[in-house]
């Protein structure tokens, strides 16, 4: 999560564009095909973290205090799903039974029925329980307490609280292997930590030359991992060794990092530059960018389905702050989720 807005206000103070243009306006698509094809509006509020659930073939978003759902398929939309305290991230635990969002206004990992939105349980976090994710080795659901530095487990079989790890300094987003490494984003350090889940430690720490403020993160196939930098890069490394494989340019303020396995792409939205870069990964090779796909200021976060290869982009406009220097507010109104498709 980027916790202050400020690139929105940089966007204002150097006169980009909102990108704020219908579907039929778009551009032509290029090499990847993707293009916005529909709009889905949604109530007003902040956002951050959306996901994607293969089992209920639904998208999540965390806004503000209230999860919205949309069908993937027949695009119904269910604009408060469930309840939350300004909600971070929703991590679909697979099965399709539960899900678990993350509350940094009452510090608390709620476990949610996926059928019927209600709270089934809260487990209390450390400050700030911000990015999420579900660890296929020992089955617990990481979430990462940024300002605290510490990573709580989440059991979703016995809704309870399985300890914490403390890792240190300003945490961002996490990803696992699913053979028992976890990485997580060192906002403050520039750097990604690699975890055993088992012994609950960090056993490496990866230092990334010329990124500022990594956000998203995402392992992908090669034993690789792709964190992104609120200064405009894309840095791919070697999950072992931390060695860096690639450093691309892309979008300033990207907050995400959504991966296609089936497709064998990465897509990274970036919110100062109304873009979504499209990153192939077919070898180990292979990490460039094919494709900068026009999407809307703002949008930063997203989810993707891997079945049908469609994307999901929350975002909004923004007017300009009253007073200079203070952090812009989305426009009354103007939420929308962007489907990017190629069709």
């Amino acid at each position: 999560m980027i916790k202050r807005l400020f690139f929105i206000a940089a966007a204002w103070a150097i006169g980009l564009p909102s990108l704020a243009a219908g579907a039929a306006d778009q551009p032509a698509p290029g090499p990847s095909g993707l293009r916005i094809v529909a709009r889905i509006d949604g109530p007003d509020g902040g956002w951050d973290y959306a996901s994607f659930d293969p089992a209920r073939r639904r998208v999540y978003i965390a806004h503000a205090d209230q999860v919205m759902a949309i069908d993937a398929d027949d695009g119904e939309v269910m604009r408060s799903f469930a309840p939350g305290d300004h909600l971070h991230a929703v991590v679909p635990v697979p099965g399709g039974r539960m899900v678990v969002t993350t509350n940094s206004g009452d510090k608390t990992a709620r476990i949610i029925d996926a059928a019927s939105g209600a709270v089934l349980t809260s487990v209390t976090t450390a400050d700030d329980p911000d990015g999420a994710t579900f660890d296929p080795f020992s089955g617990l659901v990481v979430v990462v307490d940024g300002d605290a530095g510490e990573a709580t487990l989440v059991d979703p079989k016995t809704m309870s609280s399985q300890g914490a790890i403390a890792i240190g300094d300003r945490l961002e987003f996490p990803a696992a292997d699913g053979r028992g490494r976890l990485y997580v984003n060192v906002e403050s350090k520039n750097e990604v930590a690699a975890i055993d889940i088992s012994s609950r430690k960090v056993v490496a720490r990866y230092p990334m030359s010329g990124c500022e403020r990594p956000t998203g993160l995402a392992y992908v196939a090669g034993d690789r991992l792709i964190s992104v930098c609120g200064n405009g890069l894309a840095k791919i490394l070697d999950a072992a060794s931390g060695r860096e494989i690639a450093s691309l340019k892309i979008g300033g303020f990207p907050d995400a990092v959504l991966y296609d396995p089936v497709r064998a792409m990465a897509y990274v939205p970036s919110a100062l530059s109304g873009t979504l870069a499209v990153i192939a990964l077919k070898g180990p090779a292979d990490n460039t960018i094919i494709d900068t796909v026009p999407t809307q200021l703002g949008a930063r976060t997203g989810a993707v389905d891997p079945k049908t290869g469609r994307i999901w982009l929350p975002t909004a406009q923004y007017q300009p702050p009253a007073t200079p220097g203070q952090r812009p507010t989305p426009k009354p109104g103007t939420f929308q989720v962007l489907v990017l498709d190629r069709r």
